[in-house]
């Protein structure tokens, strides 16, 4: 970035002096002084394997050339030169010591002035002051840059350090949560295996005692993992691949546009589970296709199955169409969700399968991982 910054002041340092030019030796040093400078903030990132010093090399061109001509030429505009050079310095040599080479380069500068009989203040308030503000701004550019970058590296590391963190607060949480309710479970089933034979009141009280412990013990595990599972597409598309495969199901998922704002994750996730869950539960289907389209406004995303017609499945008289209102808590509940954030969901029966759709706006808000 900033040699991409540094080269947009070739042309306007070079005009002064291109102004007092006329002679072919003029013009010749000025095109050292240009070319010098151009090539020195061009390669002082990737420079060459052979030469790797060429942008110290070129950038010690450009300070013969500034030397020579402000000591050849009495033109003022050559001046102009130094703060060329305080830029190439600023831009290519090392951090730590550019700060101190763009000074170098202002006393350079003032000493050539007051060599060619020229005041002190037009040495320093002319000459040096120029110089050094020019390098010093070009090494403020570089070092913003570097900053940025490092800010960016920073971020992909707390990042996956947040994620780690998470993965192993999960771990834990469901290793204390499981370790001591399946402990329980197993010394109480024991406790029934052998009072069952000789006092089936107790045995019928054990087993009341895992029933409450069960049930205790699934709504833990769902608060624990609600927030693990809850806010991504990404995860629910991945459980579905799963499950269907486990179903005995082939998986296709077609997947195109970028990533959508949290918001729009997190309904889209609601309608993946949905309709995965029916095409394994009722379907009786071989092959379910996921098709979801971010590219588009609204999105889309539509679960679509080959099962058996709607007879077979529960269905009520072969019913060919769109699903009502009636059918099914779990699509009502999607319904609220979707037309709370102006969406809208499509449950249609087919011939030969299902097919749920839902549409949202984008939204705003952040894109999810």
């Amino acid at each position: 970035m900033a040699g991409i910054w540094a080269l947009g002041f070739t042309a306007l340092l070079l005009l002064a002096p291109a102004s007092a030019a006329h002679s072919g030796s003029e013009w010749a040093v000025l095109a050292v002084a240009g070319l010098s400078f151009a090539g020195a903030v061009l390669t002082f990132r990737r420079p060459p394997p052979s030469v790797r010093f060429l942008p110290m090399a070129l950038a010690g061109l450009l300070a013969v050339a500034a030397v020579a001509a402000n000591a050849a030429y009495e033109a003022t505009e050559w001046r102009t030169l130094f703060s060329l050079l305080a830029v190439a310095v600023g831009v290519v040599t090392p951090l730590r010591v550019a700060p101190w080479l763009v000074a170098a380069t202002a006393v350079l500068s003032a000493a050539v002035v007051l060599a060619r009989g020229g005041s002190f203040d037009s040495a320093l308030w002319g000459t040096a002051l120029t110089t050094t503000l020019a390098g010093i701004t070009a090494y403020g550019f570089r070092r913003m840059g570097q900053i940025i970058g490092e800010l960016a590296r920073t971020r992909e590391q707390l990042a996956a350090a947040a994620v780690s963190a998470e993965r192993l607060r999960f771990s834990r949480d469901l290793h204390d949560l499981l370790g001591h309710t399946l402990s329980m479970v197993v010394v109480k089933a024991e406790a029934v295996r052998r009072l069952a034979p000789r006092d089936v009141a107790a045995a019928v009280r054990h087993a009341e005692d895992i029933e409450a412990i069960g049930r205790q013990a699934l709504t833990e595990v769902r608060e624990a993992v609600t927030g693990y599972r809850d806010a991504s597409l990404a995860y629910e598309l991945d459980t579905a691949r799963a499950a269907l495969a486990a179903a005995g199901i082939d998986c296709e998922v077609r997947e195109s546009g970028p990533a959508l704002p949290r918001e729009a994750d997190v309904l889209l996730s609601w309608v993946v589970r949905e309709g995965v869950t029916n095409v394994v539960r009722h379907s009786g289907a071989r092959r379910c296709v996921i098709t979801l389209r971010r590219d588009h406004d609204p999105v889309l995303v539509e679960v679509s199955d080959d099962g058996a017609p709607a007879t077979e499945t529960g269905g009520t008289d072969g019913e060919v169409g769109e699903v009502g209102e009636q059918d099914g808590s779990g699509l009502r509940g999607l319904r609220e969700r979707l037309a709370a954030a102006g969406g809208r969901l499509r449950a249609t029966r087919l011939p030969r399968g299902f097919v749920l759709a839902a549409e949202i706006p984008r939204l705003g808000g952040d894109e999810a991982p």
